[in-house]
């Protein structure tokens, strides 16, 4: 009965929660090995146990490579305003040398990492693809289809911190796990981000008086005077009223400008602007661009209307199909559109998946000598028209 007893309370124990099945201390297994009412009987029992991965232990943890990460937590989130609009999640990864680096990181980075640890070692998945090691994985927040995705982004910050401490809380051979690793790898594209002000990382200090702030001078400053109502297209453009007064930041290329006006701040045709005092010759060619342009050309009854639209994406992205169409139905305001591109015939194209971007991609660079663009234009351009419209196809032989 006391064997019986003794073997239920170790298997009770090997199903606490954030507890890997059948990884015990080697000290605790050898104690009830040992136990007097245990017969020899039971030594092949343990010696099923005695091999398995054990629980951190103090030296499991030292014989870790430095770089293994140990920590982490979320210190800002940014708002990315590209072909699609999203968050990214700015987390600062501790290792076990004791170095701390930055990552970037959306909440489909966390799912993904999620599905695939669970495939191989969850004990509540019968069909994993690790029949060795197995583990109680920590809760991931779910997917959330409707609301702000400031606020939602905002939200997920707790639940995922916690995520993230009982993941890196688990047994040494999990941290050791290609998956795990890859995620709170730092990459070339994260190490070459800047941050902005990250808020959860500041440290506490101590009240100073108030000073006051001269008042800007605003005769001093370039500006401009709209001279017709603009209404922004996307996330990244200003709506603008004829007659307000608007303050320049830089120029974004050779027909848009970057600006603030009424605490915002975004992008602007010059064209509906009147320059009355213009910016310095250093912002009118500034190395670090902010934004890419797209040339886009919409094709209607009355002719082809040009505009260059801009994102915050680097020149080597390569978006998905739907997300170009989605964004090409914000910026004309046109539900029933079909994207093309024009092939080196002077033909249109239709886009129909993500594997023609692929090739509009691939032709346009194969023929970026042809054109001269300036340096934050993408090399590709597309042209949008009606869905309905096949006129604008050579359907001749």
């Amino acid at each position: 009965m006391e064997i019986r007893k003794l073997s239920q309370l170790l298997f009770s124990w090997c199903r606490v929660p954030q507890i890997c099945v059948g990884t015990l201390p080697v000290a605790s297994l050898t104690a009830l090995r040992f136990h007097p009412a245990f017969s020899r009987s039971t030594s092949g029992f343990f010696a099923d146990l005695m091999p398995l991965p054990q629980l951190r232990e103090e030296s499991d943890f030292d014989q870790l490579p430095d770089d293994v990460p140990v920590s982490a937590i979320i210190a800002d989130k940014e708002e990315k305003k590209g072909f699609i609009y999203y968050f990214k999640f700015v987390i600062e990864v501790k290792t076990k040398g004791g170095s701390k680096y930055l990552i970037y990181r959306r909440y489909r980075a966390f799912h993904s990492l999620h599905q695939v640890l669970d495939s191989k070692y969850s004990v509540a998945n019968p069909d994993r693809t690790n029949g060795t090691y197995t583990c109680l994985l920590p809760t991931l927040p779910g997917k959330v289809y409707l609301g702000n995705k400031q606020e939602i982004a905002e939200g997920r910050i707790p639940e995922l911190n916690t995520y993230m401490k009982r993941l890196l809380s688990l047994p040494t051979w999990l941290l050791l796990d290609e998956d795990v690793r890859m995620f709170f790898y730092q990459t070339e594209e994260d190490s070459q981000h800047q941050p902005r002000a990250l808020r959860r990382l500041r440290p506490p200090t101590r009240k100073v008086p108030k000073t006051v702030k001269p008042k800007m001078d605003i005769f001093s400053s370039p500006r401009a005077e709209v001279m017709f109502d603009f209404r922004g297209s996307g996330t990244l453009e200003l709506n603008l009223k004829k007659g307000e007064l608007i303050f320049l930041l830089r120029r974004v290329n050779a027909d848009w400008l970057e600006g603030t006006v009424n605490k915002k701040t975004g992008i602007f045709p010059e064209s509906f602007v009147k320059v009355i005092k213009p910016l310095p010759e250093s912002d009118l060619e500034s190395e670090g661009h902010t934004y890419s342009c797209l040339r886009c050309y919409m094709y209607t009854a009355s002719g082809v209307d040009s505009r260059d639209v801009c994102v915050q994406e680097d020149l080597s992205t390569q978006p998905k199909y739907q997300d170009l169409l989605h964004h090409m139905r914000k910026v004309f305001n046109q539900d029933n559109i079909a994207l093309n591109y024009k092939d080196p015939e002077g033909d249109l194209i239709r886009l129909l998946d993500d594997q023609d971007v692929r090739l509009m991609i691939r032709e346009s660079r194969r023929n970026k000598g042809n054109v001269k663009r300036p340096v934050n234009q993408f090399l590709w351009e597309l042209h949008v028209s009606l869905a309905g419209d096949l006129s604008v196809y050579n359907t001749k032989p």
